[in-house]
């Protein structure tokens, strides 16, 4: 049986990430971390080592820059894996003057290992398509390349979430919802497809 993919997306700040972590806690105890970003002056190690305090021991964490699909692949024995964020890796493929043409197989890559794997995967992304169009042609380049990387994975995706305005909503499956901070959705063992359990007593 295989899990399932759940993409979320959102700005910066927007309380994706927040969200990605608590919803993965309800998928499983067995729980990994993939995170993306690299460590290139002081501000990023600080930044990287107080969310790997915040995680606690409530994930494994496996560091991961470039080869996202290899390591999908090879991933086993765990219920429930965290990747953030997908836009970050994609800059890195980018920063490694990899040509368009080579990262879109990449994410072809990652889409074929989200199709073979039995466990679920939370998608973590930043929308960057919303703004102005970049100045540069690097910035422009980028935008691209992240929308056909959401286009695809949301062509896979079995549950879609957006966060914005400090909700995150669910986009796939209907119906459209909007949760709160500290709500996620929950599956009970009658119904794996129950999507609208409340996780705190006094959520409205």
């Amino acid at each position: 049986m295989h899990g399932r993919v759940i993409l979320v997306g959102g700005g910066a700040r927007s309380g994706k990430s927040r969200f990605a972590l608590e919803y993965a806690q309800k998928l499983g105890e067995r729980r990994l971390f993939v995170a993306t970003a690299q460590a290139f002056d002081a501000e990023m190690r600080e930044r990287i080592r107080r969310h790997r305090d915040e995680r606690g021991s409530d994930f494994a964490t496996i560091e991961e820059p470039l080869e996202l699909a290899r390591l999908l692949g090879q991933v086993h024995d765990v219920d429930v894996v965290v990747v953030d964020c997908l836009t970050l890796w994609l800059s890195n493929l980018l920063m490694r003057e990899d040509s368009v043409e080579h990262i879109d197989n990449q994410v072809a890559a990652v889409v074929t290992a989200l199709k073979a794997r039995r466990q679920h995967v939370v998608l973590v992304s930043n929308e960057v398509g919303l703004g102005i169009v970049p100045e540069s042609a690097m910035g422009r380049i980028f935008r691209d390349i992240a929308g056909r990387t959401h286009q695809r994975l949301a062509a896979e995706a079995d549950e879609i979430y957006f966060a914005a305005m400090g909700l995150v909503v669910r986009l796939v499956p209907e119906p459209v919802k909007a949760f709160r901070p500290g709500q996620v959705p929950q599956r009970t063992p009658l119904d794996i497809s129950t999507l609208d359990i409340a996780t705190e007593p006094d959520q409205r």
